[in-house]
């Protein structure tokens, strides 16, 4: 399997019960379990603090703190690697295209504009129904191509809202 620390260094790393092999090359360490994602890790005469911080099993990544710094990794395993030789890999990529009305109501604020790039998660505009502000977030990272409303627009339900590149 492969694996990617801060978007910047990739490792091969194989795995065999206890025993590790990073690059081709044994990895020989003590870790002892001290309490919920705690760990304590000797290698090369040197001691390590590590704790996991997240994960997030469904997109295979994880954040750990050793000695005080954050590490952020992606796994890549061996089906992955065979997804992306067969070109299936763009398959599972969850293109959007466009965020369409959830319900009628009123846009009462536009939060990322045309040419914005957004993350999965971030805050797009905010809309009134029924008397309720609901926040319309990005179901995926992109890049918005253009904003159909503006403020103060009355919107139907199933109105397109926002197109991605």
């Amino acid at each position: 399997m492969k694996i990617k620390v801060n978007e910047r260094y990739e490792y091969e790393i194989q795995a065999d019960g206890e025993a590790f092999m990073v690059d081709g090359e044994a990895l020989e360490i003590n870790a002892r379990k001290l309490a919920n994602r705690h760990t304590h890790v000797l290698y090369k005469n040197r001691s390590y603090n590590v704790e996991l911080v997240s994960e997030n099993r469904a997109e295979k990544t994880c954040t750990y703190k050793v000695n005080g710094t954050l590490y952020n990794i992606s796994i890549e395993d061996q089906y992955d690697q065979l997804l992306m030789q067969l070109g299936m890999d763009n398959a599972l990529a969850n293109k959007v295209r466009e965020i369409k009305a959830p319900m009628p109501g009123l846009v009462l604020n536009i939060l990322a504009g045309e040419g914005a790039e957004v993350n999965k998660g971030d805050n797009l505009l905010v809309l009134e129904a029924m008397k309720m502000e609901n926040i319309i977030k990005s179901p995926a990272q992109g890049k918005i191509k253009k904003v159909f409303v503006n403020n103060g627009d009355k919107v139907e339900k199933n109105q397109i809202l926002i197109q991605f590149e």
